[in-house]
């Protein structure tokens, strides 16, 4: 019983909005990894494609996509997702979630890698037609 909070990043904007799972539609998303496409209408976005980029579980431990699998565990860090030093040559062993997404992951962060063809075909038509004088 799955229930995820999704965080979706536009990065052409800088925007990000959340986005509720419950069970029967969190599902899917189980046994992804990190890096990998998904379709956006898993998350009520149409045509758009998204990549997983990260997450974290129910005590705030981030996904690693250099750690296999889908469990916690302590591994020695000297920089990345899940430590930050603060001396140099500083290495320090933390806890970290694999880079598979597993029922004890409760946040998911999700980018959007393309949008539907329209949208960006309109936008240029609207940049052009406002750069363009017109002659009256």
């Amino acid at each position: 019983m799955a229930k995820f909070k999704v965080i979706i990043s536009d990065p052409e904007t800088g925007t990000s909005k959340v986005t509720e799972l419950d069970e029967s539609r969190a599902v899917p998303l189980v046994g992804l990894r990190i890096g990998e496409i998904i379709e956006g209408t898993l998350l009520d976005l149409p045509a758009h494609k998204l990549q997983i980029a990260g997450g974290s579980d129910k005590d705030g431990v981030p996904m690693r996509p250099s750690v296999h699998g889908g469990v916690r565990r302590n591994i020695v860090l000297s920089g990345g997702v899940g430590f930050n030093p603060k001396n140099r040559g500083e290495r320090r062993r933390k806890a970290v979630r694999g880079n598979v997404i597993t029922e004890e992951i409760v946040q998911i962060n999700v980018k959007i890698v393309e949008k539907p063809k329209k949208a960006k075909e309109e936008k240029q038509l609207q940049a052009l037609e406002a750069q363009t004088p017109s002659a009256a």
